[in-house]
């Protein structure tokens, strides 16, 4: 899941898994996969690199070991 923010400040957790394509209107319409969209904030940069930072978080999480 990824943090961004609403238009109205508020802020809004994401699966990043179920985004199908982003919108530039010029705010982020990021379109889930089921078809709803979030208007956020964040410009299509800074969610690309949101992904990819929850991504990399995800592929290195450490198995195994006490929490």
């Amino acid at each position: 899941m990824i943090e961004l923010t609403k238009l109205n400040g508020e802020p809004v957790l994401i699966n990043s898994r179920q985004i199908e394509y982003i919108e530039l209107i010029p705010e982020s319409k990021i379109i889930m996969m089921n078809g709803k969209y979030h208007i956020v904030r964040e410009d299509k940069d800074d969610i690309i690199k949101k992904v990819i930072v929850f991504n990399n978080q995800c592929i290195n999480y450490p198995r195994n070991e006490e929490v």
